[in-house]
C-alpha cells in the first residue's frame, strides 16, 4: 500500500508532506495540514523546508484535525503569519526509519515507474497516484488510455519497475471504444 507523501517533489528530491496554515497564538504557532501518515515528519528536531528555507520543529501537538507547529526559527506571532499557504517539504525517510518487517511502496518512487505483467510485457507507465478508500489506485497510460489499478495487484517492486498481477479484464476497463 502506498504510504506517506503525495507525489509532488522538488528538483532536490524532496517530498511535500503539508501546509502551513493560520498563525495560533502570539509565540510564532502555526497551524499545519500534514498530508503524510509518518507523524515522525512534525516531531521535534524534525527539518521542514518551505521554499528556499529551512524550518526546525521545535514542538507539536496534534489539534482538531491537523497539526500546531512551533519552529525554532519562528519567534512571533508576525513571523509565522508570513508563512501561510507555504507549501512544506522534507527529505525522504531512509529505510533505518522504517519500523521491521514495514512493507511499504512510496507514491514518488510509483510515478513514472513502468509497469509490467507477470509475463514481463510493459503495459506503460504510472503517470499518478490516486487515493480511494478500498486501495491506492495508479494511474497507468497504456496506449493512450488511463488504466486505473489498485496497487494491491503490485506483485514486485523494483527502481522504476511494477510487476503486476491484475484479474482478467481489470486492464480494458478503461480502454476507449
Amino acid at each position: 500500500m502506498p504510504r506517506d507523501d503525495a507525489s509532488t517533489s522538488d528538483p532536490i528530491g524532496r517530498l511535500q508532506v503539508g501546509r502551513i496554515g493560520r498563525a495560533h497564538g502570539l509565540k510564532g504557532e502555526v497551524a499545519f495540514a500534514l498530508i503524510s501518515d509518518r507523524t515522525e515528519r512534525v516531531a521535534p528536531g524534525a527539518i521542514l523546508h518551505t521554499g528556499s528555507r529551512s524550518l526546525t520543529v521545535s514542538a507539536s501537538r496534534p489539534h482538531q484535525d491537523r497539526w500546531l507547529l512551533s519552529f525554532k526559527e519562528i519567534k512571533d506571532r508576525t513571523a509565522a503569519e508570513e508563512l501561510l499557504g507555504e507549501f512544506v517539504m522534507a527529505d525522504p525517510l531512509d529505510a533505518s526509519e522504517l519500523e521491521d518487517g514495514e512493507n511499504v511502496i512510496w507514491v514518488h518512487e510509483l510515478v513514472g515507474a513502468e509497469v509490467r505483467d507477470i509475463s514481463g510485457a510493459l503495459l506503460g507507465p504510472v503517470v499518478a497516484v490516486e487515493d480511494n478508500p478500498a486501495s491506492a489506485l495508479m494511474v497507468v497510460s497504456i496506449n493512450g488510455d488511463e488504466v486505473l489499478v489498485p496497487v494491491v495487484f503490485i506483485v514486485e517492486n523494483s527502481p522504476g519497475v511494477v510487476v503486476i498481477n491484475p484479474p482478467d479484464g481489470l486492464l480494458d476497463l478503461g480502454k476507449s471504444s
